[in-house]
């Protein structure tokens, strides 16, 4: 089946990240949020976005201008269901996706494919609980999506052949490269990142280094391009510490126990950039470690 039409249901840093590439690529895009303020910040991003890569000379006004014309605002989840390709992009919070996808259930098109951007959810289990689990995967972009090239593609057990060589096909349409991973916690990206995460922030805890010795240490030592910790923030402390409960709790092992400052700082609402405190102060537009 040729996708064409994509719907996209959360309008926050990964759902806007997804618009842009999908709309980038010539697909049509229906973007919805159950807050339309959202919606509206999205598209905002993505033309500051645009006017970026202008000033780079990687795109003219024109195709600007083509790229946000495919970006369309959704009210509501009838429009979204009738298109080829469904993204959720919502809070990693099951429960949300489980309504998300119940409330689409009667306004999908019998070709319609549904995917989440989990980053550690049980595609299976996601998949059980609507009437078309061969028509269901896992579609994980990385974030920053305009720039980060790897899309997981994840199959629940029911998922069939179609569906899969469909996702596979669009992933290149992106010009991105996909890989595949079992549905097992955390899937590939996040089974080996978190952990390596978890343990910056134990050593950070146990008193072994500062938050500037960690992060020094992983750049210049490892060659990574971001410390850790700083790349915690990036994603999000809750984010991170919703990850490793899914890996503890669906693994059973404790190397995946979270470390409990990085339970401390969620509780504290200090979540890194988004919040402007982590484990750097952003407040003052120079991050200061925070320990």
């Amino acid at each position: 089946m040729a996708i064409q039409s994509v719907g996209i249901i959360g309008a926050g840093q990964m759902g806007n990240g997804i618009a842009q590439v999908f709309a980038r690529a010539g697909f049509d895009v229906l973007l919805h949020d159950i807050s339309p303020e959202a919606v509206s910040a999205a598209i905002k991003k993505i033309s500051g976005n645009l006017d970026r890569q202008i000033k780079k000379e990687r795109m003219s006004e024109t195709e600007k201008t083509a790229t946000l014309s495919r970006i369309i605002p959704s009210d509501g989840l009838a429009k979204i269901g009738a298109t080829d390709l469904v993204i959720e992009a919502a809070t990693e919070v099951e429960s949300i996706k489980h309504q998300i996808f119940a409330g689409l259930a009667p306004h999908l098109g019998e070709h319609t494919i549904l995917t989440s951007n989990t980053s550690s959810i049980s595609i299976t289990r996601l998949a059980a609980a609507t009437a078309r689990p061969e028509q269901f995967m896992g579609l994980h972009f990385m974030n920053p999506v305009p720039v980060m090239q790897l899309v997981e593609l994840i199959r629940g057990i029911a998922t069939d052949e179609p569906t899969f060589n469909a996702l596979e096909e669009v992933v290149l349409r992106l010009g991105k490269v996909s890989t595949s991973a079992e549905d097992f916690p955390a899937f590939i990206v996040n089974r080996i990142l978190m952990p390596m995460i978890n343990e910056a922030v134990y050593t950070l805890y146990e008193g072994v280094g500062t938050v500037q010795s960690i992060d020094t240490s992983l750049k210049l030592g490892a060659n990574h391009p971001m410390g850790p910790l700083e790349l915690a923030d990036f994603i999000g402390l809750d984010t991170c510490l919703s990850i490793m409960n899914v890996l503890h709790d669906g693994l059973a092992d404790t190397k995946y126990r979270p470390c409990p400052l990085l339970v401390k700082y969620v509780e504290a609402g200090w979540l890194g950039r988004k919040s402007q405190r982590g484990f750097y102060d952003y407040r003052d537009g120079t991050p200061v470690p925070t320990r």
